[in-house]
């Protein structure tokens, strides 16, 4: 269950100086080359060095100097770090966090930014040495984007970054989930401190089933056999055009997301068949109201999301302004 809110990103704008003074990133994809623009556009901190597997990738880190040090060994990049952030594929995060082991240092916060907190926090846990505080953590934000070009500084603001902390009461941790909250909070992002299972199951509802609908209406409709490819692409509605972008989204990102919270994933799977199967009966027999009724009640959810500035009410959600 939710066990704090923060206060709103305003507040963490009267603060100075850096939250940390070096800083680590292991993958420099969308997220991770966005946490390393919004940390240093922010001055939340200091050094900022960054390790990626990809060549490709580090040659294009190198090319946009956003990073103190670009490595190809994650040891060698989290040498020193106050802050160590993976940025990986959820069912990497363990491996990452051993590869970079020998690196960390005592006192050190590791952390993530995966879509999935059970399994990663347990796999972080257990490849993470003593003395270094594991603060699972997951900003609720992206793109269908991939690729250190794709991030940007403003990804985080106004939006929720969720930390599914260690089940510990000691000062020093407590103290150190402070800081991070402070870090978070410098770039915009609200904070929620949250029970990691509780977090998988919310995410399910939020997130990942959305992902899996959108995988499987582009696949159904790219399938049919009576709609050539060429008339979905000229045809689209708004609705499939969204469906589209978020089909775009990382295929092994998404694979792992699936993999790895498959239980709360399939939990709500169950409940949104039942529920569809009941809406395909008010089809077919004819039941307007209650269609009627279901479309007024999320087309209030909607105008909640929008009301609390989690979207925009613009045209296409203000996606025209910014392309």
């Amino acid at each position: 269950m939710t066990d704090q809110t923060q206060a709103a990103p305003a507040a963490a704008q009267v603060a100075s100086g850096p939250v940390y003074a070096r800083m680590a990133v292991i993958g420099g994809g969308l997220i991770g080359s966005s946490l390393i623009r919004a940390a240093r556009s922010h001055g939340a901190v200091g050094e900022v060095t960054v390790a990626d597997a990809n060549p490709a990738h580090r040659e294009r880190l190198t090319a946009l100097g956003i990073a103190n040090a670009v490595f190809a060994d994650p040891a060698e990049a989290v040498r020193g770090a106050d802050l160590i952030v993976l940025a990986v594929p959820v069912m990497a995060m363990g491996e990452a966090t051993a590869a970079a082991a020998a690196g960390m240092k005592p006192g050190a916060t590791l952390t993530d930014v995966g879509s999935v907190k059970g399994a990663v926090a347990d796999a972080m846990a257990a490849a993470a040495p003593a003395g270094v505080f594991v603060i699972p953590g997951h900003p609720v934000a992206g793109t269908e984007q991939s690729g250190p070009d794709a991030g940007f500084a403003t990804l985080f603001e106004n939006r929720w970054n969720i930390l599914t902390p260690q089940p510990r009461d000691d000062a020093p941790y407590q103290a150190a989930v402070e800081k991070l909250t402070e870090f978070w909070m410098r770039l915009g992002a609200r904070v929620e401190l949250m029970d990691a299972a509780h977090h998988d199951l919310v995410l399910a509802v939020t997130s990942h089933l959305p992902h899996l609908i959108a995988y499987n209406i582009v696949g159904t409709a790219a399938d049919l056999e009576e709609v050539t490819q060429g008339e979905v692409m000229k045809f689209s509605a708004g609705g499939f055009r969204d469906f589209t972008r978020i089909a775009a989204s990382d295929p092994v990102m998404w694979r792992d997301v699936f993999l790895s919270n498959k239980d709360a994933v399939l939990e709500i799977l169950g409940r949104f068949t039942e529920d569809l199967q009941a809406l395909s009966r008010a089809i077919r027999w004819g039941e307007g109201d209650k269609l009627q009724a279901l479309f007024t009640r999320t087309r209030e959810i909607r105008l909640g999301i929008v009301a609390a500035g989690q979207e925009s009410a613009e045209p296409n959600f203000g996606r025209d302004k910014r392309e």
